[in-house]
């Protein structure tokens, strides 16, 4: 499959919160707090459907849309592209990056040091 967008994001998240659509409530919960005419989303959904990220179906007379992948791979594989790209794949550098450039609130270090715990008993 090919590279979701940005923009293609975001019809995508639509359809993983809500299931299955048909194009005009996709429409609504896309095109106005875009700002995108009807044009910009029928052209996103058409391009997800060719990535064979969305497939359509006919329900009730009426067709609706549905995602193929989920919302799991698809945070797994921009996750591995954005680690593959700023950090040759390495972990602990993007860690480090947040680390040395923004600040890290109680909660968040908590969180971190139960991950690092967790992966070191093998539960992670």
């Amino acid at each position: 499959m090919s590279r979701i967008s940005s923009a293609e994001s975001l019809v995508m998240q639509v359809l993983w919160a809500r299931g299955a659509l048909p194009a005009d409530e996709i429409m609504a919960d896309v095109a106005g707090p875009q700002g995108w005419g009807e044009a910009t989303v029928r052209t996103l959904i058409t391009r997800l459907l060719k990535k064979k990220a969305i497939v359509s179906e006919r329900e009730d007379g009426r067709v609706r849309y549905r995602p193929l992948i989920s919302q799991a791979d698809y945070l797994t594989g921009e996750s591995q592209g954005l680690l593959d790209r700023l950090f040759d794949g390495q972990l602990a550098p993007l860690i480090a990056h947040f680390a040395q450039h923004r600040r890290l609130s109680p909660e968040e270090l908590k969180r971190l040091k139960q991950l690092i715990a967790d992966m070191e008993r093998g539960d992670g």
